[in-house]
Parts: C-alpha cells; sequence; structure tokens
C-alpha cells in the first residue's frame, strides 16, 4: 500500500464523509425512468466504442466525448481538487477542469477498454437521497461478470451521473487521493500538477 501524507488521510477522511452530504443537492425532481433513461444512452455509446475496433488513442477521443456528454465534469472535477481549490485561481481551475476530463477519459476509457468483446447491461435504479443509483453488469469474455455502477443526479439541470464505481472502485474517491498526492509530489504546485495531467494515467 502506498504510503500517504496526513493532508491526504485527512482529505481522504473528509472525503469518506462527504460522500454521504454534499453529493448534488437538487430536489428529487429526476425520477428512475429518467436515470435509466441516461444511463442507458450512456452504456449505448460505450458498447459502440468497445465494439468500433478503432485504435486505443481513437477510443480514448471517444470516451472523452462521451463523459463530456454524460459526467457532470464540473463537479467531478472539483472534487478531485478537493481543499486545494480553494486556493487555486479561476485560470487554474478552468485549466484542471480541462486537463482532468482528457485524463479521466483515459484513465477510465483504458478499464472499458478492456471490455472489448464484452458488454454492459443496465441491471437496476434506486433513489438515494437526491439521486439514482444505476447499476450495471459488465460481461467479459473469459472472465466473470462484475457491477460498474453510476451515480445520477439532475444538479445541473441535465441529467448526468457524477460518480462511477467499477467492481466498488469510488471515482471521485480514488481521484482525490490521487490528484492529492500528485500535488504534494510537486511541493504544492498546482501549475505543475496541471501540466503533469496530459500524460498521466
Amino acid at each position: 500500500m502506498k504510503n500517504i501524507t496526513r493532508r491526504q488521510a485527512s482529505s481522504l477522511l473528509g472525503a469518506a464523509i462527504a460522500g454521504f452530504t454534499v453529493a448534488p443537492n437538487a430536489a428529487l425532481a429526476l425520477n428512475e425512468a429518467g436515470a435509466k433513461k441516461l444511463v442507458d444512452a450512456l452504456v449505448g455509446d460505450i458498447n459502440k466504442i468497445i465494439a468500433s475496433g478503432k485504435s486505443e488513442t481513437s477510443m480514448y477521443r471517444d470516451f472523452e466525448r462521451v463523459f463530456a456528454k454524460y459526467g457532470d465534469t464540473s463537479y467531478i472535477s472539483a472534487y478531485a481538487m478537493g481543499n486545494d481549490g480553494r486556493r487555486a485561481s479561476a485560470s487554474q481551475k478552468k485549466k484542471f477542469s480541462k486537463e482532468f476530463q482528457t485524463y479521466i477519459s483515459r484513465k477510465y476509457g483504458s478499464r472499458f477498454r478492456e471490455f472489448i468483446g464484452g458488454r454492459l447491461e443496465v441491471k437496476s435504479v434506486r433513489p438515494v437521497k437526491s439521486w439514482y443509483e444505476v447499476k450495471t453488469t459488465a460481461f467479459l469474455r473469459g472472465d466473470s461478470p462484475f457491477t460498474v455502477t453510476f451515480l445520477v443526479s439532475d444538479r445541473t439541470g441535465r441529467n448526468k451521473f457524477f460518480n462511477m464505481f467499477i467492481e466498488g472502485i469510488n471515482l471521485l474517491l480514488t481521484e482525490r487521493t490521487e490528484i492529492g498526492a500528485m500535488i504534494d509530489r510537486r511541493g504544492g504546485n498546482l501549475d505543475k500538477m496541471i501540466a503533469d495531467l496530459r500524460t498521466a494515467k
């Protein structure tokens, strides 16, 4: 297990607590059918990319477009930066959001690329506070099926997913820890961290 700083440990604990209280707080205008429709469309696009036979680079570009189309990217990137976002300038936040979107698409796109020859299927939808949890099952060739879960909200005025779990791995908490570690390794320099996101995996 990687060693983490006290700041990272504190941030991770805070994130774990915040995960129950700081998620998008829109009234429950979104319904089960809307949440399922969003994830059905998202899964459909992911399955098309998986089956496209395109190169790895082309797939990652496609995954980035899917991430931007269906994901609440502003919330996800702000959550990932965590407390360090308080000292970031407007310009740094904008640059981080842009680079983070590409980084996250490349990172999680590489996971979805493992699904080539398989598929995702929506299995269940349930309300949780002010959002919906949509569970899908990933069917891979030569491997046991496993669960990929999307959390969907209409915080932005449109239905978007704001968190994702692959085999229980929480995107928001994982990326907050990863980004915090990147900032620590660069002595707290946000500009260096943002620049290094271009090649991070």
